[in-house]
This record gives C-alpha cells, sequence and structure tokens, in this order.
C-alpha cells in the first residue's frame, strides 16, 4: 500500500483527492498496488468535506511519518512550498508537483536532492495541465535531437486573444468575461504579462536541452499591447495572433528563450488551439514537427497529470526515474535581440516617413491608405535592427511573424 499525502486543498489539491478516491481501482491497478491517502495538510476548515478525517495543520505529522512514501505539493509559490519540498526530500519521500514557478526557480536543486537521497522529484502537471509533455520528451522522444519546443502555455491568454479575433471583444471585456467563467485569477497579471508562460517554457526548455534556464533571464512579454485593430491587420495577412514561449538551441550552443506575441500563419495547426486550450510543438531530427494539444489548466486535468506522477513513483519505488539536467546560468541563454524574424508594426507615422526610414518597396502595407495609423510588415531582421530602423519612430504594436 502506498500511503500519500496532499500538501494544499485548493482547486488543484481537492482535485487530486477526487481522483484518488473516484479511481482507486484503475491507480491501483496501474500502480501495482493501493494508493491510500492518509493526510491532507492545510491550514484552513473544511467544514462538510468528505475528507474531514484527513485534515491536519501539522506539516511535520507528514515528514515524521515513516508509512508516507509520496507527498503532492500543490501550495504554490516558493515560500512554504520550497520548505515543505526540501523537508519531504530530505525525510527520503518522493514528491510530486503541479507548482511550475517552483520548478522554474528551484528545479535543479530539488532534482539534485532528490537524486542524493534515491528518490523521486515529478512535475508532469507543471506544464500543460492535462496534456502529456514532460513524460514523452523524456521517453516516447528520447531518441530524438530535440532542435525547437514552442507553443500556447497559458489558456487564460488564449481565452482573452480567441475573444478579441473571433468574437470583437475588447482585451478588458474579454478579461471580464475569462474571469466570470473562472478562467482567469483576481489578480491574473501572471498570465496577462507572460511570466507564467515564461516559467513553463524554462522547464520545457531545461528539459530539452539539458541545463537550467531561469526566469529571470527569459525576455518576457505579454498581451497587453494588443488591440482589435492588431487582430483585423492580422487576419489581412493570413494570420492570426498568439502568445508564444519558444525556446530553440541558437549559435554557440547557447538557448534562445522568449515569450511574446506573434502573428502565426493560419496554415499551421497551432493557429487553431483556441479559447482554453494549450498547444505545443516539439521538433525533433527523427520525428520532425509534433503537436500537444489539449486542456491546459484546470482542477481534474491537472490532477489527472499528478496521479500519473504518483503512479510513477509507486512503479520506482525504492528507485529513481532519470529526469534531470545541469545548471545554468545567464551566459547560456542567447540574446533574443539577435534573432531574426519579419515583423508587425503598427504605428502613428505615415508612409513617407516609414519608406525614408526602411528604403521604398521593403515594407507589405497591411493598413488602408486613409487610415490614421499604418500598419505593416518587415523583411526579415532582428530585434536590433528594428529598433535601428524606426529610431523616432512611435510604434504602437511590434510583434514577431511566425509563417
Amino acid at each position: 500500500m502506498i500511503n500519500i499525502a496532499i500538501l494544499g486543498f485548493g482547486v488543484v489539491g481537492s482535485g487530486v483527492a477526487e481522483i484518488l478516491e473516484t479511481n482507486a481501482g484503475r491507480i491501483a491497478k496501474s500502480a501495482g498496488e493501493g494508493v491510500r491517502l492518509k493526510y491532507i495538510v492545510d491550514i484552513r476548515d473544511f467544514p462538510g468535506s468528505r475528507f474531514s478525517g484527513l485534515f491536519t495543520r501539522d506539516f511535520s505529522a507528514v515528514e515524521r511519518d515513516p508509512d508516507v512514501s509520496v507527498v503532492v505539493e500543490t501550495v504554490g509559490g516558493v515560500g512554504a512550498a520550497l520548505d515543505f519540498t526540501r523537508r519531504c526530500l530530505a525525510a527520503g519521500k518522493n514528491v510530486v508537483t503541479s507548482n511550475k514557478e517552483l520548478v522554474a526557480s528551484h528545479g535543479y536543486e530539488l532534482i539534485k536532492q532528490a537524486k542524493e537521497r534515491n528518490v523521486n522529484y515529478f512535475f508532469e502537471a507543471s506544464v500543460g495541465g492535462g496534456i502529456p509533455i514532460l513524460r514523452p520528451i523524456t521517453q516516447c522522444l528520447a531518441a530524438n535531437e530535440i532542435s525547437e519546443i514552442f507553443g500556447i502555455l497559458n489558456g487564460t491568454t488564449n481565452f482573452v486573444l480567441t475573444s478579441m479575433i473571433k468574437q470583437g471583444q475588447s482585451l478588458g471585456f474579454a478579461l471580464r468575461q475569462a474571469r466570470e467563467n473562472g478562467y482567469a485569477e483576481a489578480d491574473p497579471s501572471d498570465d496577462i504579462d507572460g511570466h507564467d508562460a515564461c516559467r513553463k517554457i524554462c522547464i520545457l526548455a531545461a528539459l530539452c536541452f539539458g541545463r537550467h534556464v531561469y526566469p529571470q533571464y527569459v525576455a518576457t512579454e505579454g498581451i497587453g499591447r494588443v488591440e482589435l485593430e492588431d487582430a483585423e491587420y492580422a487576419g489581412r495577412i493570413g494570420c492570426t495572433i498568439k502568445l508564444l514561449g519558444r525556446a530553440f538551441l541558437a549559435p554557440g550552443g547557447k538557448v534562445a528563450a522568449y515569450v511574446a506575441p506573434h502573428l502565426i500563419s493560419q496554415d499551421r495547426l497551432l493557429a487553431g488551439v483556441d479559447g482554453v486550450m494549450n498547444g505545443i510543438v516539439v521538433r525533433g531530427n527523427a520525428i520532425g514537427e509534433v503537436l500537444f494539444y489539449g486542456a491546459g489548466a484546470g482542477k481534474l486535468p491537472t490532477a489527472s497529470a499528478i496521479a500519473a506522477d504518483i503512479i510513477d513513483c509507486a512503479k520506482h519505488a525504492g528507485a529513481r526515474k532519470r529526469i534531470e539536467w545541469e545548471d545554468g546560468s545567464a551566459g547560456d541563454i542567447y540574446e533574443t535581440g539577435q534573432l531574426e524574424s519579419r515583423w508587425y508594426i503598427r504605428t502613428p507615422a505615415s508612409r513617407d516617413k516609414l519608406a525614408g526610414a526602411f528604403g521604398r518597396g521593403e515594407l507589405t502595407i497591411i493598413s488602408a491608405p486613409n487610415s490614421s495609423r499604418t500598419a505593416f510588415a518587415t523583411p526579415a531582421m532582428s530585434a536590433r535592427s528594428l529598433s535601428a530602423h524606426m529610431e523616432g519612430i512611435p510604434m504602437l504594436s511590434n510583434f514577431r511573424i511566425m509563417e
């Protein structure tokens, strides 16, 4: 019998408890033995919960109990969650988490500690919610040299952009709809400003390229500057707007990683990933390009990924499953200002002024001749080169184009 403790009984933690109860037979069959929830640690009261007999406010009860072999951390953040995780690993317990912030910031350290204690630190649910992505990268695609990974990693921003593009809603109105539907937090800044997607691309990059990519070194831009005009102009050139996290191997063996809105061709499969869904593309030298698609968040999809990690812990009891990478630094990250692409720009400047900056015939003009603002697409160039051309010319929007 595998004894489990859950730290934190919020949306995800309660979902894990439900799945362990509802699918107990299936989980036991897959794990090779029964899985029992023994503790739920939370400082709050949950009167009337059917799990009321399992609650404790004393984390040390879990830490000291030798019968608890797997701890599920759904506390969130890097405060108590980091302390609890370190202590559980030190006590020789496997830890499973959905905490993307913790893995992105401290994954190398925690994986190293787990290795030293011959236990596992699993985090499938930290990226893509219920989409299996980390396990396929380390197992199914293990024979590939992965050159690039990118995708729609945040359901809230994807819902907002889809509402703007397909329903003509303003960003503010679409965000209010997301809150009302439970897709956005009361403070959605982590989503809207791109920080959530940044943490996820850091984890994916570490798995694909073998070194820790710290969030503070990743250029990150959210969707705050996207307006309805941009959605309209994108459609005119056969594109749609998506917030993408992207990482790939750059010259010199460095990792290029960033988060930013992109105009992507409507011919791409990723362009059809709408609403709160996520889509992640992996490019390998043997497999080519594959797309992972599904619910990127939510109570039960995320809990499903955690349950799969619990089963993996049971199957690897007393042993380790090899998921690890080297430490990283700022010197490992390629400066994204050097990356070339075509650009979409919207500016109040006249066509004549732009022709003087770029040269006539160099730009693809998208906006109408009588428009008060000019929208256009550039030839391929780096962000540095773009800034040099646009010196002294205000940019209302500037997004990379992925065709």
